[in-house]
């Protein structure tokens, strides 16, 4: 029987802290954004992808097709 696996995405409901741990050049993708890249634009790591788009005015869809494609690299 073969199992399942869940395939792994970067998601809106994600927090910060989990899209940097579920990839190692995740914290580049979200530099690109100028999220989290200098200490004046620090990012809260407890909040959601969704809720750092919505206070910095960047596109959430752009933001999550960029870090979904780190997946699709192999």
């Amino acid at each position: 029987m073969a199992e399942k696996t869940e395939e792994k995405k970067f998601t809106a409901e994600m927090t910060v802290k989990e899209a940097l741990n579920m990839h190692p050049e995740s914290s580049m993708v979200l530099a690109g954004y100028h999220l989290g890249g200098c200490s004046s634009c620090g990012v809260n790591e407890i909040e959601t992808l969704e809720q750092v788009c919505n206070g910095y005015g960047i596109p959430l869809d752009a933001l999550l097709a960029s870090l979904n494609s780190l997946l699709e690299e192999n």
